[in-house]
């Protein structure tokens, strides 16, 4: 800031000049000592105002900056600990296996029927199974939840080009086993358990085994989801399961139904009775199995009407139903079934093709020590 005894020090022209420039009114009609204490006063004013703007600055910078969070209390940081170590235990689907200490190797995930319209889903997952999973989904890792997908798959086949992905059933790694509601029985499903990103990546931690739904009505459906309730139908829900069809790729079922039941799983006799059923050391008859085969036609159409079956004619019921039963030979077989009114001037056909193809499997002769 300029003071008063260096002005003083200037010219009254170089005074003049500063008074000029800094805008003081009247400078030119003042005598030295005038605009000494003109210049002074101005630079005052100048220099106070620039102190004024520089605190408004200061004071909104102050004011913007957000303020320092303050820490946690020891009581708030042991709540946050406890949910989330509650949300890693949610989230780990190997927790339960972990915790029952089975000291298993291997995943596995087994589909159960216990009803027309119900699947029992049992599963044993590992911890480097569940390790592997958070390192293959990276950043997707954190975001993502342990989920059952339902599949409906071909009766005859399990080819991923025919795989139908129904839903997906939000899980959590307190259990180690899920009921799982289906529609439309007869259906054949599978079961992946795995984790689903938020994205919709998922990623498949292990595959259960193909299961068939049987038709309403044709048993009855399991009421709890105890192993009491399976040891009385197991050969049922066994058989349902897969368990009877290609032994070695059920092995995981299979495995699971020993284990719970402590009892050997693999053809209906061995099921049953166990091996060597039939008593060692004794002379035995050959097991003597035959089968055979019928076909029921029936239907329904107009009391009056007139109805064919090969060409024969077939007796109507008073309502206009029909039953007919008929030896089902074993080959294929193209049955027309034609139906006329009873003035002749409509006539309707129905084509029936039915074929039975029977093979006799070669006989099993098990050994009790097998």
């Amino acid at each position: 800031m300029i003071t008063a005894a260096k002005l003083r020090t200037e010219t009254v022209r170089d005074l003049a000049g500063m008074a000029k420039r800094k805008g003081v009114s009247g400078w030119h009609s003042m005598r030295k000592e005038q605009l000494v204490r003109a210049l002074v006063r101005c630079t005052k004013t100048s220099a106070a105002k620039k102190e004024s703007s520089a605190g408004r600055k200061n004071t909104a910078k102050r004011s913007s900056a957000k303020p320092a969070p303050k820490p946690l209390s020891p009581r708030a940081q042991r709540r946050l600990k406890n949910i989330q170590a509650k949300l890693a235990q949610a989230k780990d689907l190997a927790h339960k296996s972990s915790a029952q200490g089975n000291g298993r190797s291997k995943d596995r995930l087994v589909a159960m029927v216990r009803g027309p319209y119900w699947l029992h889903a049992y599963w044993e997952l590992t911890r480097p199974s569940i390790e592997r999973a958070q390192a293959a989904m990276g950043q997707h890792w954190h975001g993502a939840r342990p989920v059952l997908r339902v599949s409906q798959v071909p009766r005859d086949g399990t080819t991923n080009s025919a795989r139908k992905t129904i839903r997906d059933i939000v899980i959590h790694g307190d259990v180690d086993n899920w009921y799982i509601d289906v529609q439309d029985p007869p259906k054949s499903f599978q079961l992946d358990i795995g984790y689903l990103s938020l994205g919709g990546k998922f990623y498949s931690l292990v595959r259960s085994n193909v299961v068939n739904t049987p038709r309403p009505g044709a048993v009855k459906s399991a009421d709890d989801g105890n192993w009491t309730a399976v040891a009385e139908d197991f050969d049922r829900i066994y058989g349902m399961s897969g368990g009877y069809e290609m032994e070695a790729a059920q092995s995981d079922l299979k495995d699971v139904f020993e284990e719970r039941l402590h009892r050997p799983m693999g053809s209906p006799m061995v099921t049953r009775f166990g091996l060597g059923a039939g008593g060692v050391g004794r002379e035995r008859d050959d097991l003597s199995f035959e089968i055979d085969a019928e076909l029921i036609v029936y239907g329904a159409t107009d009391p009056n009407a007139h109805v064919t079956l090969k060409g024969e004619p077939i007796n109507l019921e008073s309502d206009g139903t029909f039953s007919m039963r008929f030896a089902l030979p074993n080959r294929r077989e193209v049955w027309p079934v034609v139906a006329s009114s009873g003035d002749g001037v409509e006539q309707r056909t129905i084509v029936l093709a039915v074929e039975r193809n029977t093979k006799v499997m070669e006989p099993v002769i098990r050994e009790p020590d097998e």
